[in-house]
């Protein structure tokens, strides 16, 4: 596995420039799942029981009075099925967003477990075999940074520490670029790593066989991504600022065209047509006329000439125009964003 190469700085917490995101497990009814996540699994046994529950949580702040309360009575996410498979790695993953530059900070508390009393948090998360991780253990007295690659974890990092159970902890993590940063109740973990794995990804918690974990006073502030069909569009309208609509498509789950991205970027997620799949799936070429203006679909093709999206072109037409001339124009943008991104791949990051 690649080395972590080490920066010997401490780095502050300070807030990456952008969007907030505040995780209120209180929105959902007690024995339910919470919304907008998924649960998952790494290795073997049993997927994990990831629920809403009450518990007595302290306040993040110190009280302004002493007649304050102490703790509330407040809804957090539990993971609390005890299977006590060894290697089994249940997960609870977000997925209102994909991250790239955040810091994320989240409360736990390990609530039990015999074979293992473990928690935290995955980031950077691509799928069950894929992420990083950082993790406190209360038996192993310790808390641990790796990445997985393909499955196969990392050395693990990270210093001895006290984990009391039934505690709540505060876990911090900032990502900028390929930096990564932890701290554990406020206090740097270790110095500053730099990894160049994975450059973006969800975010979730996961604990470790029969370990039960709660989660709760979750804030994510992040950079939003711009993903890379958008840049491609504005790209070009800065290039050619004549042009009225500019359109990319790709196919949905269920195999129907939507609005990936656009000009206006209220029209992403709207459906296409059928000339947009039939660009998309069999490279065909549709031409339009309108009043004083033409359009035209076209395949947007990878390196080996197959298509990997459609791309709707709108621009004035000109007294004469035919739609060869149409069709050479609207040619010459769609190669211009087919130089820039040679595979799927690519073009849906």
């Amino acid at each position: 596995m690649r080395k972590f190469l080490f920066g010997f700085w401490l780095v502050l917490v300070l807030p990456v420039a952008g969007a907030e995101i505040k995780i209120d497990f209180g929105d959902v009814a007690t024995g339910l799942m919470p919304t907008n996540f998924h649960a998952a699994l790494a290795g073997g046994g049993r997927p994990g029981e990831w629920k809403i529950i009450m518990d007595e949580v302290p306040p993040l702040l110190a009280p302004l009075s002493p007649q304050a309360p102490v703790v509330t009575r407040r809804a957090v996410v539990a993971q609390t099925s005890t299977d006590p498979t060894d290697e089994r790695f249940p997960m609870l993953i977000y997925d209102g967003e994909t991250f790239k530059d955040f810091n994320l900070t989240t409360r736990f508390k390990i609530a039990g477990g015999s074979v293992e009393q473990m928690a935290g948090v995955v980031f950077r998360y691509q799928n069950e075999s894929n992420g990083y991780v950082i993790r406190a253990s209360a038996l192993g007295n310790n808390v641990r940074f790796y990445k997985v690659v393909d499955g196969v974890r990392s050395d693990p990092i990270g210093p001895k520490t006290d984990i009391p159970t039934n505690t709540w902890h505060t876990l911090a993590v900032q990502c900028q670029g390929n930096q990564i940063t932890c701290w554990l109740n406020g206090k740097l973990v270790m110095p500053t790593l730099h990894d160049n794995s994975f450059a973006t990804g969800k975010i979730g918690f996961r604990t470790k066989s029969d370990a039960v974990g709660y989660f709760g006073d979750t804030t994510i502030i992040y950079t939003p991504r711009v993903p890379v069909m958008q840049t491609l569009v504005q790209g070009m309208l800065k290039k050619q600022p004549r042009i009225l609509g500019l359109r990319i498509y790709t196919l949905d789950d269920k195999g129907q065209p939507q609005i990936a991205a656009s000009k206006l970027e209220k029209e992403i997620g709207q459906p296409g047509t059928d000339a947009e799949k039939a660009a998309l799936t069999d490279g065909k070429v549709y031409f339009g006329r309108g009043k004083g203006t033409i359009t035209v679909t076209m395949p947007l093709r990878d390196r080996n000439g197959d298509p990997m999206a459609a791309v709707w072109v709108q621009l004035k037409s000109f007294l004469g125009e035919t739609q060869d001339t149409a069709l050479t124009r609207a040619t010459m943008i769609i190669k211009a964003i087919q130089a820039q991104v040679t595979s799927k791949e690519e073009l849906m990051q």
